[in-house]
């Protein structure tokens, strides 16, 4: 199936223009940046005064919740308060719930956002056994409830968003589809149909989801879809929950930039628990990596694509001592540039000598190899950390591991009969290369790129080895040179995670020069890896962004419950402001903490809830001893 205009060569997949207020979305438009609000949207002041900072960082269309009547009315007032002071920017209302609210917004404001899985649907996690015929009958009930939004929209020109999250999928979709991303694109599919049979068109899609995959997996299903119905409206990408700090960067970097290079979107929102006017510089530098890809050098057509873009597949590989076949992808760091590497050297590789115990002690996230180049070590190395040289340093007293060019991995005779790293870009396999590799079960290829469009053109590398049945395990290099440490993590995770997700990668190697500390770098591969589902090494955060029906302070409670709890290694835990991000957005965590009422907390074990109506004060406690009767806990060391 087609989702995108071309594998190897960058162009957006042309969408039909939809107006939202004053701003045009799709079409040859510039990709649209949007927040949502934190405040009470009754404080009509401070809505207004925190809508005004989005927009002076950047933000051309500002979310803010309607979860009632009231508040949908009050819209009005906001709108005029911000037209008054000089802002005209368009503003939209995030609708659950309560059709009675959407339907009273969309006479007031440029645009409503809807979530099929609970605008006409009831969400139990009840599994119903549907016919043909009453599943039928569940559409026509959904079209009666869903219509007169419809009709209102297009009466006042009005936009909508049909806004599909992968953890409020109805009951309905979940007994057909199951917990799916084809069920979420259906779950869009069903109401945006409807939207077609009303002759209303300006729509916008979106499919967010926490996990990465899903989300890109359901985005790429639903323009395939489209499609294959004709249709082309623009969508929004967004990884909800994404949290806070470098992991919410990292992993909202992995999701959208993934799509973003397969030309997919038109308008974007980086969702982080932190004040909402700081997603747009963050979204911006993400966008500008991506601005720089357009003039590439072209990268030859793939003509035969084995590729699973629509479901995770890892591609098949030999095993190389720990690299390759089943092992989680390694990290590798460079040493090459330092001066002078002593044992504190590998503190920032996570590994930390004691010099009184004469022992190192291993992190969570400690580097697998590192690559010294032409260096020499007086000192013994911790046995889990692998050492490569340049090949001719390696030759001279054989310690370690070689590095190869292409020319001395075709022509020199004496390599390792353990591991032989072969350093290579895409135009470097020849007939010869390719052969010798086929055969090779001591190869690693560490594959590098200069193209601006480095993601096509290792993506294509991969196709050919795959084409070519060759299973030689694969290190993503990607070099970069004078970024800030937050454009680093960005345009690392974009380039290296979309290759992760389509199953591409036994491991990562980034080399950056003046981007900041190796301790930095080292966290960043390991982020990616976890953001990408490839490999766990610290715990998750599944963290909701706050807005207005927000019942505690996220940043606060997050950083708390950060602090209790960042030891535990591959625990996914679930922080959502309220109910309507509670059990369902958080469906892929472990544990969940959700703002019921004014200071009060219900505790989920996975989609069951444990405690209720917990005083907020005792509810970090609370969550502890759930974790710990789950036998999920370990002391900290």
């Amino acid at each position: 199936m087609k989702y995108c205009n071309s594998l190897t060569n960058y162009s957006r997949f042309k969408t039909r223009e939809v107006n939202v207020g004053n701003v045009t979305l799709g079409g040859e438009n510039p990709i649209r940046i949007q927040s949502m609000t934190t405040t009470n949207t009754m404080d009509t002041e401070a809505t207004i005064a925190e809508a005004i900072r989005m927009i002076e960082y950047g933000c051309e269309l500002v979310r803010i919740t309607a979860p009632s009547k009231k508040d949908a009315e009050n819209l009005k007032n906001i709108k005029e308060g911000l037209v008054k002071k000089g802002y005209h920017n368009p503003l939209i209302a995030d609708i659950h719930y309560t059709p009675n609210a959407a339907e009273i917004a969309a006479e007031i404001i440029a645009k409503v956002r809807i979530n099929p899985g609970n605008y006409a649907d009831k969400k139990k996690f009840e599994n119903i056994d549907y016919t043909d015929a009453t599943y039928n009958a569940e559409i026509n009930r959904i079209r009666k409830k869903f219509a007169p939004l419809v009709k209102i929209c297009k009466k006042h020109g009005t936009a909508m968003r049909i806004g599909t999250n992968h953890g409020s999928l109805s009951d309905r979709i979940l007994s057909r589809y199951g917990d799916t991303p084809k069920g979420m694109v259906e779950s869009a599919m069903e109401f945006l149909r409807i939207c077609r049979d009303e002759d209303y068109h300006d729509v916008i899609l979106s499919m967010k989801a926490s996990n990465t995959r899903v989300m890109v997996q359901a985005y790429r299903l639903l323009v395939a879809q489209m499609i294959k119905e004709s249709m082309n409206y623009p969508l929004h990408l967004g990884v909800t929950e994404a949290g806070e700090g470098e992991d919410g960067r990292i992993k909202s970097a992995v999701g959208i930039g993934t799509l973003l290079a397969d030309g997919i979107g038109d308008t974007i929102r980086v969702s982080l628990t932190e004040a909402p006017e700081f997603e747009m510089p963050v979204a911006q530098m993400l966008l500008n990596h991506f601005n720089q890809i357009k003039d590439h050098d072209q990268i030859d057509t793939i003509q035969q694509n084995p590729l699973s873009s629509f479901e995770y597949k890892k591609r098949d590989t030999n095993t190389v001592l720990n690299i390759g076949s089943k092992n989680v992808p390694v990290v590798g760091a460079d040493f090459s540039l330092k001066k002078k590497i002593t044992p504190a050297s590998f503190f920032a590789l996570g590994y930390n000598y004691s010099i009184s115990l004469d022992k190192w002690h291993i992190s969570d996230m400690a580097a697998d190899y590192v690559f010294i180049g032409d260096h020499d070590l007086d000192f013994k190395v911790p046995g889990t950390l692998g050492v490569i040289y340049n090949y001719k340093t390696w030759k001279k007293h054989k310690k370690g591991y070689p590095c190869l060019n292409i020319k001395e991995y075709l022509t020199e005779e004496i390599q390792s009969n353990k591991i032989n790293i072969v350093h290579a870009c895409f135009s470097d396999l020849s007939k010869e290369v390719k052969n010798k590799l086929k055969e090779d079960k001591t190869a690693v290829l560490l594959i590098d790129t200069h193209n601006k469009n480095g993601i096509a053109e290792q993506r294509r590398l991969f196709v050919e080895l795959i084409n070519n049945q060759i299973k030689t395990p694969v290190i993503i290099g990607r070099g970069y040179t004078d970024l800030s440490q937050e454009q680093l993590q960005l345009s690392a995770a974009s380039d290296i995670g979309a290759l992760l997700l389509d199953g591409l990668g036994d491991g990562i190697f980034i080399y950056a020069k003046n981007c900041g500390s190796d301790q930095m770098i080292n966290n960043l591969s390991f982020g990616i890896l976890q953001a990408a589902r490839t490999r766990i090494s610290k715990t998750e955060y599944i963290s909701c962004p706050s807005c207005g029906r927000t019942l505690f302070d996220l940043e606060e409670t997050t950083a708390k419950i950060r602090k209790e709890t960042d030891h535990l290694k591959g625990v996914k835990i679930g922080i959502m402001g309220c109910i309507v991000n509670g059990p369902g957005e958080m469906a892929d965590a472990d544990y969940g903490y959700v703002g019921t009422g004014p200071g009060k907390i219900t505790l989920y074990k996975e989609q069951e809830v444990v405690e209720k109506n917990i005083p907020e004060k005792e509810a970090v406690k609370a969550l502890i001893n759930l974790i710990k009767s789950h036998g999920d806990w370990v002391e900290k060391k």
